[in-house]
């Protein structure tokens, strides 16, 4: 399935799910209705920032508008392959993410990220239904995190640790390309599928 087409429809659901109106929803993300009814009708590929607006809105961690939400008759796998888990470009920063984590409910979740050199991507740290902490393990390269005032600089090896509720800034202020590992954890745990 495109990834467009899955994040429409898991942005869909979870509106449904909750009971929302597009009005209510774009009331709650601060993003327009306008536009996210295309991104409902997968006409759109929307940044990284509109859909951390949605997730917040919607009380699930970002990762989880890629996953495979196909409801079937067997239980989810405990396996993620490769080949199956959910890559994405942000249209803005081109930063790609694969969401690593298996589609089992879990509190955890685990996303990949190459960040290109010398690109910068902003969030303005949207209010969450639920307490979401992270953690980036820097893998290879270097990049900048600011998280509210602090700035971080990570390298190769270094970890940094963060709840998801203050504006924070990634930068690669380098001419080589990052890769670092993102583990989500939701407090307290709810599978994201159930309204809330």
């Amino acid at each position: 399935m495109d990834i467009n087409t899955r994040i429409a429809r898991n942005v869909r659901e979870l509106r449904d799910a909750r009971g929302l109106s597009l009005d209510a929803l774009a009331a709650r993300s601060k993003v327009g209705r306008s536009t996210i009814s295309l991104i409902e009708r997968a006409e759109s590929s929307p940044t990284a920032v509109v859909l951390d607006k949605l997730s917040a809105a919607l009380g699930v961690t970002l990762a989880s508008l890629f996953e495979d939400s196909a409801v079937g008759t067997a239980p989810p796998s405990p396996v993620a392959r490769a080949a199956d888990q959910a890559v994405w470009t942000d249209p803005v920063s081109s930063y790609v993410r694969r969401n690593l984590s298996p589609a089992q409910p879990s509190p955890i979740q685990l996303v990949e990220v190459h960040f290109p050199a010398g690109q910068h991507l902003a969030y303005d740290g949207a209010t969450r239904a639920t307490e979401t902490y992270q953690q980036i393990w820097m893998i290879e390269g270097v990049m900048e995190v600011v998280v509210d005032q602090d700035t971080w600089r990570l390298e190769a090896g270094d970890c940094l640790a963060m709840r998801l509720d203050c504006p924070m800034a990634y930068r690669n202020p380098t001419e080589h390309s990052a890769r670092y590992l993102v583990a989500l954890a939701t407090y307290p745990f709810t599978h994201n599928r159930r309204p809330e």
